[in-house]
């Protein structure tokens, strides 16, 4: 059927698709100077009641809808024509049927969003914006994710719109199977909660899935070392060099706060003179890039300069002579074995330390404490802080000689 000078639009019987019970599928055709593309109707019928002008016979069930549909479609397809030929300088059958059948967008899925996400963040990297750390983190948790959808659901991926709300919590007690830790799971659901928000904000997904999950954290018990503990590590004498350098960087660590990685890349530079007219270190911190900023007391000074010529810190201007994280945890466990200690020695441990036992306890008000560990806000800081007996009975201590006398009388209030 010829509908103008360029387009003509023909409805024609596919035989060749013809079903087992007789019927046979409505075709539609569209041709622009000598260009044809096709698609399916969506109609069937019986070949005896298809006409050569293109109409269903009376004998046809369906012919008041397959007419109306010829009817229809035709003028839909001129339309579709006219408006492509008032914008564009060619039109082609190809783009008359996709302006009439547009595509409907790929479906987006889990690992769509990963993509987009770790993509996205390890582009903030290259360009010193984004931590590699972080970004392995993500992979780490893609990685989780595939290995559940297969073990839970037999699959590759999932398409967003198809993931459920069970899907949170299925996530998460199959990481506490996998003997992965409460909270450590719990970090795993929220940051996932990030990337499919992420996908939700680019359009891909109408809701995040993750979003009515409730997250909630077991306040763990942090170990930190007592005075005796710290001063029997440092005095122990280590007859191996390797051991006795992570010995001196954790002890520095144990009266600074600094973290493995902070502490990893100190250098000279990061050193000053404050005005006290005493060294201080300053380092933004690794994880977060805040600030910390903390006076050297005399055992970490000595550790400076027992390292200031160490050829590693000379060849690679570093501060301390710091091991990679995992043989700096694998020698402290031997140091702890040597010196007796009982605890698990870690990276976060001197920090926890630092914390509690060199400061708090000795009384530094909780905001300086916070500031030197270059925290955001105190909550974070009271993670860290233990209340320990000594400071309990320090502070007892303190208001009993302020209440009472000697003799166990209550004092006169003036």
């Amino acid at each position: 059927m010829k509908v103008n000078e360029m387009l003509s639009v023909l409805f024609y019987l596919n035989c060749a698709k013809r079903t087992s019970d007789g019927l046979v599928p409505l075709y539609v055709r569209i041709t622009i100077d000598g260009e044809r593309r096709e698609f399916a109707s969506g109609k069937r019928m019986l070949p005896e009641h298809w006409t050569a002008q293109e109409r269903a016979t009376r004998d046809c069930p369906d012919h008041l809808s397959i007419n109306s549909y010829v009817t229809k479609t035709t003028a839909a397809l001129e339309k579709c024509y006219n408006v492509l030929e008032a914008t564009e300088t060619k039109v082609t059958a190809t783009m008359v049927k996709d302006k009439y059948m547009p595509k409907s967008p790929p479906k987006r899925t889990l690992m769509d969003a990963f993509k987009l996400h770790n993509d996205e963040f390890s582009d903030r990297v290259g360009k010193k914006k984004g931590k590699k750390g972080t970004l392995l983190r993500y992979e780490r948790l893609e990685k989780k994710v595939r290995n559940f959808l297969y073990q839970q659901y037999k699959i590759r991926d999932i398409e967003l719109e198809a993931m459920k709300k069970s899907f949170a919590p299925n996530f998460y007690h199959h990481m506490l199977m996998d003997d992965i830790g409460a909270n450590t799971a719990m970090t795993y659901v929220k940051t996932l909660k990030q990337v499919i928000n992420r996908a939700v904000n680019e359009g891909w997904a109408t809701h995040n899935p993750c979003g009515y999950f409730k997250f909630s954290y077991v306040q763990p018990e942090r170990e930190y070392l007592e005075k005796h503990e710290i001063m029997q590590i440092y005095n122990k004498v280590l007859t191996v060099p390797r051991l006795e350098e992570v010995r001196d960087v954790f002890i520095f660590c144990c009266f600074t706060g600094y973290a493995y990685e902070t502490t990893y890349n100190l250098t000279q530079e990061n050193l000053f003179k404050g005005l006290d007219s005493k060294m201080w270190v300053t380092k933004n911190r690794e994880k977060t890039g805040t600030e910390e900023t903390v006076p050297l007391m005399p055992i970490p000074l000595a550790i400076i300069g027992k390292y200031k010529n160490h050829p590693y810190c000379v060849a690679n201007n570093k501060l301390l002579p710091v091991n990679s994280n995992y043989r700096y945890n694998a020698y402290l466990k031997e140091i702890a074995d040597l010196c007796g200690i009982t605890k698990k020695l870690t990276t976060h441990t001197a920090r926890h330390t630092f914390a509690t036992t060199v400061t708090l306890e000795n009384d530094v008000p909780i905001e300086t404490v916070g500031k030197m560990l270059g925290h955001r806000n105190l909550r974070t800081t009271q993670i860290y802080a233990q209340i320990t007996k000594r400071k309990i009975s320090n502070n007892m201590k303190e208001l009993q000689e302020k209440l009472f006398n000697e003799d166990g009388t209550l004092k006169t209030i003036s």
